[in-house]
């Protein structure tokens, strides 16, 4: 018998494919949702449609050449990726690097997560109808893009670091280059809340939803910006502190309301602790060796060995098990966006399918993290 008093459409269980190729999921990642109405029921990620091996394919590689595949994860958080492979190798090795690559390393992983999370704004705003958005993030980004391709000679997907150091030295413009970007960047920040964080329509549809409580958050395994918005503290910049981070002054965002607008906060908050932490460095980097001395074919000793960073959108750790060959037995990756993913279908339950995408944005998910 039907019940008269609910809609008929809410009465019904419909099934839709988000994707895998869809304006709003930023890659080739397809979500089978359950609706009822316009209500979520729930959320089932399909992965696999860009997957290309790559911890398989590590194991036939020497470990120089595996850098340039973790580019090609998080390819938004290129250098920091790159950074953690470096300091596992380095480890292993008991290689001390020089002073003056550890500076270089930290400057270029915080514009890193800069420029990451500039291109998160733009897209977050674009989806959720604010175009405008686009042009001012992209803008900005253009700049950092510059100061990588000029030192790096590349703007995505670098290859810079190199186990024992860089592949190369900063260009002489790095440094003026980069207080320039400082100054510039300090000023137009404050536009991106005029233009979005303070929207009344934005925060309509980004407070109160795709709730996380910090429990929950630990259990699903969030780390980054998406485990300090539910009041998670994870910076592994703070608690495992590595390269020059334990030289410089900054505060870890932490909100407590654990919804679509606090992860986004942590990201506004994040670029402007980034560039206090880049302010603190820049005019002190060493002098010294860009690049330590190193055997022309790297054998790391049996053994297991891993470590961990901050990259843009949380915890990225390599695992490296050696049997003293020149190539790994077994390499892991651990990337922060698989484990965001899983937390989906609990963070979109009972909310619109317009909030769905919200919320997505708000995890700011790179599908080739995933699809490793």
């Amino acid at each position: 018998m039907t019940d008269t008093k609910t809609p008929y459409l809410e009465q019904q269980e419909y099934t839709i494919n988000m994707g895998p190729q869809h304006p709003s999921t930023h890659g080739v990642l397809r979500f089978v949702v359950s609706l009822k109405g316009e209500t979520v029921d729930k959320v089932e990620p399909h992965l696999g449609y860009i997957h290309r091996g790559i911890e398989k394919m590590s194991e036939k590689m020497t470990y120089p050449q595996i850098v340039h595949l973790t580019d090609r994860l998080d390819y938004l958080s290129a250098h920091i990726n790159n950074h953690a492979l470096c300091m596992t190798i380095e480890k292993a090795l008991g290689v001390e690097v020089p002073e003056r690559v550890q500076y270089i390393r930290t400057i270029m992983d915080e514009l890193n997560r800069i420029a990451s999370h500039q291109l998160w704004w733009c897209a977050f705003g674009m989806d959720m109808g604010a175009l405008t958005c686009y042009f001012y993030g992209l803008r900005d980004r253009e700049k950092i893009l510059d100061i990588f391709e000029e030192s790096c000679g590349s703007r995505l997907l670098h290859s810079y670091y190199c186990p024992g150091g860089l592949m190369k030295d900063i260009h002489p413009n790095f440094k003026q280059r980069v207080k320039d970007f400082l100054t510039y960047f300090r000023k137009k920040l404050p536009e991106y809340d005029t233009l979005l964080t303070g929207n009344i329509i934005m925060q309509e549809r980004t407070k109160k939803i795709g709730l996380m409580t910090k429990e929950d958050a630990v259990s699903f395994g969030f780390t980054g910006p998406a485990g300090r918005g539910s009041g998670f503290s994870c910076d592994v910049r703070k608690h495992h502190p590595y390269a020059a981070y334990d030289k410089v002054k900054f505060t870890e965002p932490l909100y407590t309301e654990g919804d679509t607008f606090s992860r986004y906060k942590v990201r506004m908050d994040e670029m402007w602790e980034s560039m206090n932490i880049i302010e603190q460095l820049i005019d002190n980097i060493p002098d010294g060796d860009y690049q330590a001395k190193m055997k022309a074919v790297i054998k790391l000793p049996e053994g297991e060995y891993m470590q961990r960073v901050e990259a843009a959108r949380g915890e990225f750790s390599v695992f490296i098990v050696s049997t003293g060959d020149k190539s790994p037995y077994r390499i892991k990756f651990r990337s922060p966006n698989y484990c965001n993913l899983g937390a989906v279908h609990h963070l979109s339950k009972g909310f619109k399918i317009a909030d769905l995408i919200a919320i997505g944005g708000s995890l700011d998910l790179v599908i080739p993290d995933m699809d490793r």
